[in-house]
C-alpha cells in the first residue's frame, strides 16, 4: 500500500481497512493491483450492485483523480472517505428525528420536501431494498453498504434509479410509458428524457431495418407453398432492389417515433391522473390501463403511417416515388378507409401485449429482489427481465400483429381479419401464425444494446440527469 494510502487507511479501524481492501480486490478483476474501467465494470454486473444508465463510467470518474485510467488503493480510499461525508450528511438530513435509523416516514417527508410524493407503501418497498436485518429500519451501515458504489451521494439520483425503469424504444411498441417524478415534470425535463429515448429508437430500428423488413416480407409472402426462409428472403430482397432495398421503409418506421411517442406520453400522463384519482401513487394494474388506453389513443393518431411503412417496406422497384407518393396513390386508387387496414388486430394485439409485458416484467423483477434480499437488479438484470418480458408479450400478439400487416398490405382487398385466421390455418397450421418471428426475435438483442449505448450519449449532450 502506498504511504498516503496508509495514512488514509489509519484514521479507519482495523475492522473498516479490511473491508476496504477486501472491496478493492473483489473490483480488481484482473489481480493487477489497479482498476480500469473494464475491472469496475464486470465487477460491478457480477456483484449485481444497483445501477443507473452511466453508473459505471461515472463512478470511475470520481475514484480516478490523476486521470490516468487506473484506480490505485490510494485513490480508492480517499474516494471512500469523501463519499462516506457525503452520504452522512444525507443519512443525517433524512434522519428526522435523529435516532440513528431511518424510518418509511422519513423518507416520505425527504422526497416530499424534493417535489416528489411518495405514498408510505412504496417507501417501505426502498427501505427493505436497503434493510438487511428486517428491522424496517436503515441504520448508518446499511445506508452506507448500500450507497457506497453509487456515483454520486444526490438523494435524486438514489431515487430515480430505485424508481425507474429505461424509456428506451426498441420499435416494438412499448406501451407502458415510464413515470416521471413530479420534478421532471416541472422543470420539463421529461422532454429532454423522451427526445433521447426517441433518437436512441430512431438508430436501433435503422441498424436492424433489414430484419425488420425481412420479417414483413415473410408475414405477407411466407407459406408453406412458396417455403420462404430467412436465407431465400434476404437472397430475394437483394437481387430485386440491392443492398439499398435492405432499408425500403425504415425512413417512415423512424418518422413516426416522434408523434407517436408525444401522444402517448400526453395521453398516458392525462388517464393516469383520471384513473388513480386521490392516491398519490399509481399501482401495476392502474399502469397496465392507463399505459394501454394511451398506447390505443396513439395507434388510433398515426395509424395511417403504420399501413404506409408495410407498403414501403414490400414496395417493389419504382412502385413509389417516395412517402407523399405512396400516399398519394393509396388514397387515389383505394380511397382513405384503405389507410386503417389492419386497425381492428392491431388495437386488440395492445391488450395482450402490453398486460403480459407489463406482467412478466415485475414478475421477474420481484423474483430477482427476493433472491438477492430486496437488492435492486442492475443495468444488466433489467435489459435481461425486458427481453424476457417483451418475447413472451410478442409471442402472445404476434398472431394478432401478422394479421393487421397482412391487411395492411393487401391493397383492395376485401379480405377480413376472420377470414385470414381462417385461411392461415387452413392453409399453414398454427405454425402460420408465427411466420416472420425468428427475424422478429433476433433483432432484440441488437436493439436493445444499440439504444442503451445512444440513449446514453443522448442522455448526456441533452444534459439530463439522473434526477
Amino acid at each position: 500500500m502506498s504511504t498516503e494510502a496508509e495514512v488514509q487507511a489509519g484514521t479507519m479501524s482495523s475492522e473498516e481497512n479490511k473491508k476496504l481492501h477486501d472491496l478493492f480486490e473483489q473490483l480488481d478483476v484482473n489481480k493487477d493491483g489497479r482498476i480500469d474501467i473494464d475491472d469496475l465494470t464486470h465487477a460491478m454486473a457480477s456483484m449485481q450492485v444497483p445501477q443507473i444508465p452511466g453508473h459505471a463510467q461515472r463512478l470511475f470518474k470520481k475514484y480516478d483523480k490523476d486521470r490516468d485510467e487506473q484506480i490505485d488503493f490510494s485513490e480508492f480510499v480517499k474516494y471512500v472517505q469523501e463519499h462516506e461525508k457525503e452520504l452522512r450528511l444525507h443519512f443525517k438530513n433524512i434522519d428526522t428525528n435523529d435516532d440513528g435509523s431511518i424510518d418509511a416516514q422519513e423518507i416520505v417527508e425527504s422526497f416530499k420536501k424534493l417535489g416528489v410524493n411518495i405514498d408510505y407503501k412504496e417507501a417501505v418497498k426502498l427501505l427493505q431494498r436497503m434493510d438487511r436485518d428486517g428491522t424496517l429500519k436503515i441504520d448508518w451501515n446499511e445506508w452506507r453498504e448500500y450507497l457506497l458504489l453509487s456515483p454520486t451521494g444526490s438523494i435524486q439520483d438514489i431515487l430515480h434509479y430505485w424508481r425507474h425503469s429505461s424509456i428506451i424504444d426498441i420499435g416494438e411498441n412499448s406501451l407502458v410509458p415510464d413515470d416521471f417524478t413530479e420534478t421532471e415534470l416541472k422543470t420539463g425535463m421529461w422532454w429532454r428524457h423522451l427526445v433521447a429515448g426517441g433518437g436512441a429508437g430512431a438508430v436501433s430500428r435503422t441498424c436492424t431495418a433489414p430484419l425488420d423488413r425481412l420479417k414483413v416480407l415473410l408475414q405477407v409472402h411466407g407459406s408453406s407453398k412458396n417455403n420462404l426462409t430467412i436465407m431465400s428472403g434476404f437472397k430475394q430482397m437483394l437481387d430485386e432492389g440491392g443492398i439499398k432495398s435492405l432499408w425500403r421503409g425504415n425512413a417512415m418506421n423512424v418518422i413516426k417515433i416522434a408523434p407517436e411517442s408525444a401522444i402517448k406520453f400526453m395521453a398516458y400522463e392525462q388517464i393516469k391522473a383520471m384513473v388513480k384519482g386521490d392516491s398519490k401513487e399509481i399501482g401495476v394494474g392502474q399502469r397496465l390501463l392507463s399505459g394501454s388506453a394511451a398506447g390505443a389513443i396513439a395507434q388510433t393518431l398515426i395509424y395511417p403511417m403504420e399501413v404506409m411503412k408495410t407498403r414501403l417496406t414490400l414496395r417493389k422497384t419504382g412502385q413509389y416515388d417516395g412517402m407523399f407518393d405512396c400516399a398519394r396513390k393509396i388514397a387515389r386508387h383505394e380511397g382513405m378507409k384503405a389507410f386503417y387496414r389492419g386497425y381492428i388486430p392491431n388495437l386488440l394485439g395492445i391488450i395482450p401485449y402490453a398486460g403480459i409485458d407489463l406482467a412478466v416484467y415485475e414478475t421477474l423483477k420481484k423474483l430477482y429482489m427476493q433472491k438477492n434480499k430486496n437488492q435492486d437488479p442492475g443495468i444488466l438484470a433489467l435489459l435481461g427481465c425486458g427481453t424476457v418480458s417483451s418475447t413472451c408479450g410478442q409471442l402472445a400478439s404476434y398472431p394478432l400483429a401478422l394479421i393487421r400487416t397482412r391487411l395492411q398490405a393487401q391493397g383492395g382487398s376485401k379480405a377480413s381479419m376472420v377470414g385470414l385466421f381462417r385461411k392461415i390455418l387452413h392453409d399453414d397450421g398454427p405454425r402460420g401464425l408465427y411466420r416472420g418471428i425468428a427475424p422478429n426475435f433476433l433483432k432484440v438483442a441488437p436493439a436493445v444494446s444499440i439504444s442503451y449505448v445512444v440513449y446514453e450519449q443522448l442522455r448526456k449532450s441533452l444534459g439530463v440527469t439522473m434526477s
